[in-house]
């Protein structure tokens, strides 16, 4: 295994794209962090970080927690009370 150092941050995101998050974190038995990190590290190289069976669980999720969101939203959200 890589030695890495890891830091702290104040990362503001979707509430329910969290609750999805960690359900799937869950689900794959890790934490929320090794979750995303593993999805950065797959989007760096262009490569999709879930299987066809994670990306399943994942819709259940998303269905559970009510996240219409999709990627075609990802440059337009703005937070509630935001003079939009």
């Amino acid at each position: 295994m890589k030695k890495i150092e890891r830091t702290q941050t104040g990362l503001r995101i979707e509430k329910r794209m969290l609750k999805v998050m960690k359900g799937l974190a869950e689900h794959l038995e890790c934490s929320l962090a090794e979750v995303i990190e593993g999805m950065i590290l797959h989007n760096f190289e262009g490569k999709s970080p879930f299987s066809e069976r994670t990306l399943g669980k994942i819709e259940q999720l998303k269905e559970v927690y009510e996240l219409d969101l999709t990627a075609a939203d990802a440059h337009g959200l703005s937070d509630k009370g935001d003079a939009r």
